[in-house]
C-alpha cells in the first residue's frame, strides 16, 4: 500500500488529478472528436431526451466526442455532449441558480445489430464552455456552496485514510492510491453538496462506495435498462379496497429474509423480485424461504445478467423455469455462470406477475395487504447516503430516470415526515443497515413508476 508521507505529499496535485478509468473499460478506444460513427448514437440519444417534448422545447445537438467498445454482439458508445436548451420558463423547474441553457450530457449508447438502446443518460446545465471532466458531469450541476477551508485536504486524508481502514481497501500502486485518494476528495465535496440540498433528514458523507467514480457506480452497481422500461406486459393489479393504515412493516410481520449483498454486479433487477417472491410465498405458505438470485442471472434469456435486467422479464423467467430454487441450493456468485437450474430443487413457484398502481396512496394499501413489492428508483444520492429519510429535489431524482431496482417493505412517518422503507442489495455495511428510506408522497424518485408483484395462488 502507499505509504501516507507519499500520499500527503502529493496532496498539490489533488485540484487537478485525474480521476480512474473506469473498471471494465479495457480495449476502448481514447475519447476523440465527433465522427459519423460518433453521430449516429448521439442522434438518438438526442431523439430520447426530446421525447415527448413540444418543438419549441426541443434541445439541438452541439458539441460531441467519446469512444466506443465492444460489448457482446454489439458496440457499447461512451458519449459527452453538450445540448443547447430553450430558456427554461417554469418557476419550479428553474430554481437552482444556473443561468445558461447550455446543458453538459454523458450518454452511455448500446448498439445490437443496428438497434440502439440507451443505457445511460447524465445531464446538467453548465456555462456554455464544456467543462473540465476531470470532476465529473456531476459536480458542474452544482454550484460550489462555501469556500473550502485551508485545512480541508489535510482533513480529507486523515479521513481517507479511515475510509481505507473501514473498509479494508489495499491499492496496487501508489498512483493508484493517489488517484483513488483524489476521487475521494471530489465525492466527498459532492456529498457535502447533496446534503445542503436534500429537504429531508438524510445524512450523506463516506460509504463504502465513497472511493469510485460516478461512473464506476453507476456501471457496477445500478441497472440502466430499467430506464427503458420494456419488457413482458403484466396485467394490472386488482385494487384494494381498504385505505392504507398509518403505518406498516413487513419486516415486523416475518416476510422479509436478511439483507443481501449483490457485490459488483448489475443484478438488482433479481434481488427485487426474488425479495417480492419470498414475501408472496411466506404470505400464501407460511414458510420464509431466501431463493436464489443467481439461478436468475444465469438462466434468465431474457435479462442480461450482470448488465441489468427488468422485474417484469423475471417473472416470466421463473414461470418458463418452473420456479426458483433456494439459496441453499444454487448460491450467488455474482457473475454470470452457465446455467445450472435443477427442476427437481425447486422449492417456490409463481403464478403470475402484476403491475401495481402509481398512486402512492393505492401502492401503500396495496402493500399492506398484499406483501412487500418490486419497485425501481431513481438512486441518486445512494452512492454517499448514509442514513435518514432522503428527499432530494424532484429536479435531481426525476422519476423517469429509475436505474436501480429493490424492494419496498413498509412506510411510516419520522418526527412527522414520512418514508417509505427500501431493502436495498448492497449489504448491512451501507445505509441504515442496509435500508434506504425515501420521502412518501408525489412519486419520490419514482418509487410508483414501476411497482410490480408476482402472484402465488
Amino acid at each position: 500500500m502507499a505509504s501516507w508521507l507519499t500520499l500527503v505529499s502529493l496532496l498539490v496535485l489533488l485540484p487537478g488529478a485525474a480521476s480512474a478509468p473506469p473498471r471494465g473499460a479495457a480495449g476502448a478506444q481514447a475519447w476523440e472528436p465527433a465522427s459519423p460513427e460518433l453521430l449516429r448514437p448521439a442522434r438518438f440519444a438526442l431523439e430520447t431526451y426530446n421525447r415527448g417534448r413540444v418543438a419549441e422545447m426541443r434541445a439541438v445537438l452541439g458539441a460531441v466526442s467519446g469512444r466506443v467498445r465492444q460489448a457482446g454482439r454489439g458496440s457499447l458508445y461512451s458519449l459527452k455532449a453538450t445540448l443547447l436548451e430553450p430558456p427554461c420558463n417554469d418557476p419550479v423547474m428553474c430554481q437552482l441558480p444556473v443561468s445558461e441553457k447550455t446543458l453538459l450530457c454523458t450518454f452511455e449508447v448500446l448498439d445490437e445489430l443496428g438497434k440502439h438502446t440507451l443505457l445511460r443518460r447524465d445531464c446538467g446545465p453548465v456555462a456554455t464552455k464544456i467543462a473540465d471532466d476531470k470532476n465529473g458531469t456531476f459536480g458542474s450541476f452544482f454550484p460550489l456552496l462555501n469556500p473550502l477551508p485551508q485545512n480541508f485536504y489535510m482533513k480529507m486524508v486523515s479521513l481517507f485514510k479511515d475510509f481505507i481502514t473501514t473498509y479494508n481497501r489495499t491499492y496496487e500502486t501508489e498512483e493508484e492510491a493517489q488517484r483513488r485518494m483524489s476521487i475521494f476528495i471530489n465525492n466527498m465535496v459532492q456529498a457535502q453538496r447533496i446534503q445542503a440540498l436534500d429537504r429531508g433528514t438524510a445524512q450523506y458523507g463516506v460509504t463504502k462506495f465513497s472511493d469510485l467514480t460516478e461512473e464506476e457506480f453507476r456501471t457496477i452497481y445500478l441497472n440502466p435498462l430499467l430506464k427503458e422500461g420494456l419488457g413482458k406486459e403484466m396485467h394490472p393489479a386488482k385494487p384494494v379496497d381498504d385505505p392504507a393504515p398509518p403505518e406498516w412493516d413487513w419486516r415486523n410481520k416475518g416476510a422479509v429474509t436478511e439483507v443481501k449483498n449483490q457485490g459488483m454486479c448489475g443484478s438488482c433487477w433479481a434481488f427485487s423480485v426474488t425479495g417480492n417472491v419470498e414475501g408472496q410465498w411466506f404470505l400464501k405458505q407460511g414458510d420464509l424461504l431466501s431463493l436464489s438470485e443467481q439461478e436468475l442471472v444465469d438462466c434468465d434469456t431474457l435479462d442480461k445478467a450482470c448488465m441489468g435486467g427488468l422485474p417484469s422479464n423475471a417473472y416470466s423467467a421463473i414461470k418458463t423455469l418452473g420456479g426458483l430454487e433456494t439459496e441453499d441450493d444454487y448460491s450467488y456468485h455474482g457473475h454470470l455462470q452457465t446455467c445450472s437450474f435443477s427442476a427437481e430443487k425447486v422449492k417456490v413457484y409463481i403464478n403470475d406477475s402484476v403491475e401495481l398502481s402509481k398512486d402512492e396512496q393505492k401502492l401503500a394499501a396495496w402493500l399492506a395487504n398484499k406483501g412487500p413489492v418490486s419497485i425501481a428508483i431513481n438512486a441518486f444520492g445512494m452512492q454517499f447516503y448514509r442514513r435518514g429519510i432522503s428527499r432530494p429535489l424532484r429536479l435531481l431524482c426525476s422519476p423517469w430516470f429509475i436505474d436501480h431496482a429493490v424492494l419496498l417493505v413498509g412506510y411510516g412517518n419520522r418526527s412527522d415526515v414520512p418514508f417509505w422503507a427500501i431493502k436495498n442489495s448492497w449489504g448491512t455495511d451501507w445505509g441504515e443497515e442496509g435500508y434506504y428510506y425515501l420521502h412518501r408522497g408525489s412519486g419520490a424518485c419514482g418509487v410508483n413508476v414501476m411497482a410490480s408483484s408476482a402472484v402465488v395462488n
